[in-house]
Order: structure tokens, then sequence, then C-alpha cells
């Protein structure tokens, strides 16, 4: 009885994490998140370009004049 409460004290956190993992993949949850990171990466990208507009066409004359 010792030894199963040194190993669930012990991994304790990796089996929770596996538990909602599994959890997560059976809800098909990862969709939802790999959409959300995927609009926050758009959202990024668009406020850099925004916020660097000069550069960037800067940039993109450097990498058409090259071609």
């Amino acid at each position: 009885m010792e030894q199963i409460k040194k190993f669930l004290m012990k991994y304790m956190g990796a089996i929770i994490g596996t538990i909602v993992a599994i959890i997560a993949l059976v809800l098909q949850i990862h969709k939802f998140l790999i959409a959300c990171i995927i609009i926050i990466a758009g959202a990024l990208v668009g406020n850099y370009i925004q916020q660097n507009k000069d550069s960037i066409k800067d940039k993109i004359k450097r990498v058409v004049e090259k071609w």
C-alpha cells in the first residue's frame, strides 16, 4: 500500500495530464484549440504588418527585385 501511495504522489501530475489529454481527444477539443491558435496568430501577424508597414514594404521590394 505504501508503494502505491509513493507512486501516486510521484506521478500524480502526469496521471492527471494524461486523463485530461484523453478527455480532450475524445471530445475533439484539439480542433477548437488549433483554430484559436491560428486566429490569434493571424491577428498578431496582421497587427505587426499594420505597425510596420514601411519596413515590410521595403523588405518585399528587396525580395521582388532579387527575382
